[in-house]
């Protein structure tokens, strides 16, 4: 009787083990997630503030090279040099504030800089939802692996605790696709 009873209590010390490395698995499987979760919607901001940036700078880049086109035409049809020396230069200063809000490096604020820096935005955005993801999948099968690793605790079919192990494997590769390629295993 002992050593049928001395196996089982064995085994369910194992099990109980192998729970709780998988309870803390999850655990750190579903702060990941959150975390990356948190990650991807701050970039989401990020980059659709630089685009709603870049918009803005093409409005007025537009505005101020419209003005420019139309006083050029007008300054076209004058004879007084006076004026049309004062309208070239008011020209020349709207395209050169147009040019600078093209591409202003120095500030990273020009509309090619905005572009660029919202397109690195998204990437990053894109890169921390496939983490998510994959971190979600992990915490999945982290938990079906402590539900099957419970169930042979009760009915003694040690085939589930096997299972639940390499549920656990699976969930322990899903959290390395995550940390170091994100994405890299579509499942929906």
């Amino acid at each position: 009787m002992s050593g049928g009873h001395g196996h089982i209590e064995g085994s369910n010390k194992k099990i109980a083990l192998l729970i709780a490395v998988m309870a803390l698995l999850l655990a750190l499987a579903e702060t990941a997630a959150k975390s990356a979760q948190t990650d991807a919607i701050n970039a989401n901001v990020e980059a659709s503030n630089l685009w709603a940036f870049f918009q803005a700078k093409t409005i007025r880049m537009t505005t101020v090279r419209t003005a420019a086109e139309d006083m050029t035409v007008t300054r076209n049809a004058l004879t007084d040099e006076a004026a049309k020396a004062a309208m070239t230069r008011q020209i020349e200063a709207w395209q050169a504030t147009a040019q600078r809000w093209d591409s202003e490096p120095e500030t990273r604020e020009g509309r090619r800089e905005l572009s660029a820096r919202a397109i690195a935005a998204e990437a990053k955005r894109d890169k921390k939802y496939k983490a998510y993801h994959d971190f979600e999948v992990a915490s999945a099968a982290f938990q079906i692996g402590i539900v099957l690793a419970s169930a042979t605790v009760i009915t003694g079919a040690f085939a589930l605790a096997w299972l639940a192990g390499g549920l656990g494997l699976i969930g322990v590769g899903f959290m390395a696709i995550a940390l170091f390629a994100p994405g890299t295993i579509h499942l929906f």
